[in-house]
């Protein structure tokens, strides 16, 4: 027997409301894996601000650059990126300052120190772990930061997903069977 038009409606919303609860809470957990790039670094940068730097560190009772960055790829993107700057400076693809976008990785070379990364916002900003006050952002036109600007690595593209050498490094193959061959 058919529904009468009124209880189809009913049901329809009905389903539509449970649908929208259910969504709600569902993102309201996850709310860095939604949302454009520069939405889930500063999500992370708001769990992480204040933490304080510890060369080596990977908590929240200290982190350092590095860390700091494979944490916010990790849990931002779902993306594993290696522990040391040397390592990350390599990933992706390299990109002029003038081509920045939010969730680039810029690096540094400050005077008498090792190499420093952080993580583009946009418009001149970027999140980082710094020797001096924890996480925090800076400006790039800092002339302190411009002096020591080295390079930049874009390892999302415009979708927000890995460039192509990144998903490769990060490709889990499924497992094959053995093949049989004839005889064995």
């Amino acid at each position: 027997m058919r529904n009468p038009p009124k209880n189809r409606r009913f049901c329809l919303l009905t389903g539509l409301a449970l649908f929208l609860l259910v969504s709600g809470c569902a993102s309201s957990g996850a709310a860095s894996k939604s949302g454009t790039v520069e939405t889930r670094i500063r999500a992370q940068y708001a769990r992480w601000r204040g933490t304080p730097y510890l060369l080596g560190g990977t908590t929240a009772r200290g982190i350092d650059c590095s860390a700091f960055v494979q944490h916010v790829y990790a849990d931002a993107f779902g993306i594993d990126i290696p522990r040391s700057t040397a390592d990350q400076v390599r990933e992706g693809r390299r990109v002029q300052p003038a081509q920045l976008r939010a969730g680039d990785l810029v690096f540094f070379r400050p005077p008498g120190a090792s190499r420093h990364v952080g993580i583009y916002l946009g418009n001149g900003t970027f999140t980082h772990a710094s020797t001096s006050q924890g996480v925090t952002l800076s400006s790039m036109d800092e002339a302190y930061w411009q002096s020591a600007y080295w390079t930049s690595r874009r390892l999302l593209d415009n979708r927000s997903n890995l460039t192509r050498k990144a998903r490769d490094k990060n490709r889990i193959e499924p497992e094959r069977p053995p093949v049989k061959r004839p005889g064995w």
